[in-house]
């Protein structure tokens, strides 16, 4: 059973601590590990460098759209991909973020943080709704 008086506060607080993490791996890669070393990290890692610069930007300004509440729904859908990729890098470091390199299952949750908050809606004091899915 769904509390409705409660959800849109939760859906607030999963977008909260979404936006908060995207925030917080975007600015990393812009600011300590800079575009041209998080260039060099996603070659090393085999994806093409010049994706660091849009997954930078996607980090950022999704957080900032999640934090502000611009269409939640829509800005954590495009969003999974980048999660995907990222948990792709972890695959074959096992199980536990604590190993060597990180394991996988932190990036494997953000993604199902990210596809609960598609689905459950953008939260309450969202400045721009996203489009509804069905009624």
């Amino acid at each position: 059973m769904i509390d409705n008086k409660t959800a849109p506060y939760a859906a607030l607080f999963l977008r909260t601590a979404l936006a908060i993490m995207f925030l917080a791996h975007g600015l990393t890669k812009v600011f300590v590990f800079t575009l041209p070393g998080t260039a060099q990290f996603f070659a090393s890692v085999g994806f093409p460098g010049w994706m660091a610069y849009p997954v930078a930007g996607a980090e950022v300004f999704g957080g900032l759209f999640l934090l502000l509440g611009l269409y939640p729904r829509l800005v954590a859908a495009a969003l999974l991909p980048v999660l995907i990729g990222a948990s792709t890098v972890h695959f074959a470091n096992g199980w536990s973020f604590g190993n060597a390199n990180g394991g996988w299952e932190y990036p494997v949750f953000l993604i199902a943080a990210a596809l609960v908050q598609v689905l459950m809606g953008d939260g309450a004091f969202a400045l721009k709704r996203s489009p509804r899915f069905a009624d």
